[in-house]
């Protein structure tokens, strides 16, 4: 297996830390984790470790493309499970935040159900011989679905501040272009979807 491959599987093994460190319950073992004040913003030292985990995380999805691109190490297994690892790291989170009500559901909802037809038309399309590798769309949803993450963890600093819900724009801006990456890959899909024998 090679490096690029090796770093995806170790961002989906951050994937679970990050979740234990989020839902282990502190309070029950007499923990009180520390928290910290910016202006009048509260943010748990919890938060900002998960955030840490995240930020390794999502660092290795970057680190792991340019190395496969610049070495040409961009291997099939590794076109399949970049992008899964993506959406575990991303779902996850945004999971972890619903379970907590800090975000609504529908978003959410929206993301998930675009990965799963996605997901859907990948097996279609995997059946017929091809790999459909990530498009630039899907590539711009991840990234504005990471940064929207960090910011729900630093409780929207620095825009809390100025009390401008950035975290809430983005959050649903991530769900429009989700949506619309969705619409994307089933065009460049609907040969396959919808060939009928």
């Amino acid at each position: 297996m090679n490096l690029p491959n090796r770093l995806t599987l170790f961002r989906i093994i951050l994937i679970p830390l990050a979740m234990l460190v989020y839902l282990f319950p502190y309070s029950a073992y007499g923990i009180t984790p520390t928290i910290f004040h910016v202006g009048e913003v509260r943010i748990s030292s919890i938060n900002l470790i998960v955030l840490v985990i995240y930020i390794i995380a999502a660092f290795t999805d970057m680190l792991d493309g340019m190395i496969a691109r610049k070495h040409n190490l961009i291997t099939t297994f590794g076109k399949f499970l970049d992008p899964i690892a993506d959406k575990l790291l991303t779902t996850t989170m945004f999971i972890l935040f619903v379970s907590r009500a800090i975000i609504p559901v529908v978003p959410v909802i929206i993301m998930i159900a675009r990965d799963i037809f996605v997901d859907g038309c990948r097996m279609i399309a995997s059946s017929n011989g091809k790999v459909v590798a990530a498009q630039t769309m899907g590539k711009v949803k991840t990234v504005l679905q990471m940064v929207t993450v960090a910011l729900i963890l630093l409780n929207n600093l620095p825009f809390e501040l100025l009390h401008f819900p950035m975290s809430e724009l983005l959050l649903w801006f991530s769900a429009f272009v989700s949506l619309a990456s969705g619409i994307q890959y089933f065009n460049q899909m609907k040969e396959d979807i919808l060939e009928s024998k």
